[in-house]
């Protein structure tokens, strides 16, 4: 059976250190932990002493002063890797954690899902063909010397950097190593960690590499691991569950967690804040518990990012200035059908289309496979035509040979919406107004990944209300927008009233719009 080595890097919360430790070790697995050499020594010295008579336990030989970015990371690491192999020569595999992290699943769970898997678990991209790396320096990482710290040195930092770039002193990376990037947060076997070991004892040049390169720890154990471990022997992850806001910091988890994590397909999460204590009670007590069936639906990041997103006003990426130049011409007419259910609108085009010949384009801005004529490879993917809509929206009226055009869109979209609203082209727009049943929402929240299949119902319907809520305020915002040529399609409205909004939205007479919602089963799910 699996035992696990866990490998804990700490600077702060004595207690909790060494509730962690206990906790952890009661199962039967084994702790290494280095504490930052910089942080209170009366804190090392109470978690030592609460922790000696735990022959599952060991300590860094050697303490360290850690700084973000630098190699003393990596180098904590390693003498906390060194006491572990030394300690537990029964440890099957060495899993990196740090204080901020808990336990999500039993050890029971942990044990056989290690078992099951003879593979290093290690996020591991190419450093240079992957986008992992959204902003700031890339390649300079590496083939400049870095030696300072850039949080607390930052002067120190980039004048040695510019410094280097001027006088051109760029250094080769070792031509033997794919250089590769990601978390830090990995599970490796024992015989991947010896052989890491084994190798930095022969090559110490791959030391002095990185350590003068920026932020090693994101490079380090994941390019030795795809260096000296096949591909197929590497799962391409961390066992960790972690996520990062829109703007670079780690999500914190609280009380209201508990859940949401336990139905992730991870072993760990980090961060658990430390004013959670419910959270860190309840997760605390599962990780000895036997029994235990999870149910996996790992919609966590969806889930995480719908919830936190609804305070949101402003769009994150403004449209580019040479869109927004750009014009679908004076001359033409464009009519926008918006509707959350995209059946109901489908039905409703097709009956638009027969009656009026009407180029009526489905959700083109919404779905991936929406049915395109050939625009010259615009048309290939939702990133394309959505980047350069007004761009494809002109093709489309050219390739038809027509003023005249209708498209669907999503509520969510009014961005889109308020952008052609905004050209000098005359635009219409219809929203179709639907109920949603509890079926319709439950259905929804798995479509669009707030849910999964094995997610707790009761977790389910705690999520319907904030569902109907935000649907309701996506249709809020479209009629508060100030569209000059806006009607209203309503399934409990009278169907008068709707043939009314149909001949008004189109132009048409009340007799051709009559046959268009001839359509009894339009609003069926």
């Amino acid at each position: 059976m699996a035992k696990i080595a866990y490998i804990l890097l700490c600077h702060k919360d004595p207690d909790a250190i060494i509730a962690q430790a206990e906790r952890l070790t009661a199962a039967g697995d084994c702790m290494a932990i280095h504490f930052d050499a910089s942080a209170s020594a009366r804190d090392f010295d109470r978690i030592q002493t609460a922790l000696k008579s735990n022959p599952n336990v060991t300590f860094a030989a050697r303490r360290i002063k850690c700084g973000w970015g630098e190699w003393s990371l990596v180098q904590a690491t390693l003498n906390a890797v060194h006491a572990a192999v030394d300690a537990f020569p029964r440890a099957t595999h060495f899993y990196m954690l740090s204080g901020d992290c808990m336990a999500i699943k039993t050890a029971e769970y942990a044990h056989r899902f290690l078992d099951e898997t003879d593979k290093d678990f290690i996020e591991s991209h190419d450093f240079f063909e992957s986008d992992w790396i959204k902003t700031g320096m890339k390649e300079d990482r590496l083939i400049y010397r870095h030696y300072f710290n850039e949080r607390t040195q930052s002067k120190l930092f980039y004048a040695a950097y510019e410094a280097q770039k001027r006088l051109g002193l760029t250094r080769e990376i070792p031509e033997d190593l794919q250089i590769m990037i990601g978390s830090q947060w990995w599970c490796l076997r024992r015989r991947t960690i010896e052989m890491i070991l084994d190798f930095l004892g022969q090559r110490r040049d791959v030391v002095r590499f990185f350590s003068t390169t920026w932020i090693p720890d994101e490079t380090f154990f994941q390019t030795l691991v795809r260096h000296l471990i096949p591909k197929t022997e590497i799962e391409n992850r961390t066992l960790t569950f972690l996520m990062f806001s829109d703007y670079g910091m780690p999500v914190t988890f609280y009380n209201d967690h508990y859940d949401l994590l336990l139905t992730q397909d991870y072993l760990f999460a980090r961060k658990i804040s430390p004013e959670a204590q419910l959270l860190k009670q309840k997760l605390g007590a599962l990780y000895a518990s036997e029994g235990v069936e999870f149910q996996i639906s790992n919609e966590g990041r969806n889930l995480h990012g719908f919830l936190t997103g609804r305070g949101r006003v402003g769009r994150r990426y403004a449209p580019r200035f040479w869109e927004t130049a750009n014009t679908l011409g004076a001359d033409r007419d464009l009519y926008m059908v918006v509707c959350k259910k995209w059946h109901v609108a489908k039905r409703l085009i097709d009956q638009i289309a027969s009656e009026t010949n009407l180029p009526c384009i489905e959700y083109l801005f919404n779905e991936e496979a929406a049915p395109l004529p050939d625009l010259g490879g615009l048309e290939t993917t939702l990133v394309k035509r959505s980047r350069h809509r007004r761009a494809v929206t002109r093709m489309l009226y050219d390739h038809f040979g027509t003023d005249r055009m209708l498209i669907c869109l999503d509520p969510a979209s009014l961005d889109i919406v308020q952008d052609f609203c905004s050209d000098k082209a005359r635009t219409h727009v219809l929203e179709i107004e639907c109920t949603y049943s509890d079926a319709y929402l439950v259905g929804h929240a798995h479509r669009v990944g707030l849910a999964g299949e094995n997610s707790p119902a009761a977790t389910v319907e705690r999520l319907l209300p904030t569902i109907r809520s935000d649907l309701a305020y996506e249709s809020e915002q479209l009629r508060g927008a100030g569209i000059e040529r806006f009607f209203r399609l309503r399934e409990t409205a009278d169907p008068a009233e709707n043939v009314a909004a149909i001949a008004g939205f189109l132009g048409v007479s009340e007799e051709t719009a009559h046959s268009i919602m001839q359509l009894d089963y339009l609003f069926t799910d």
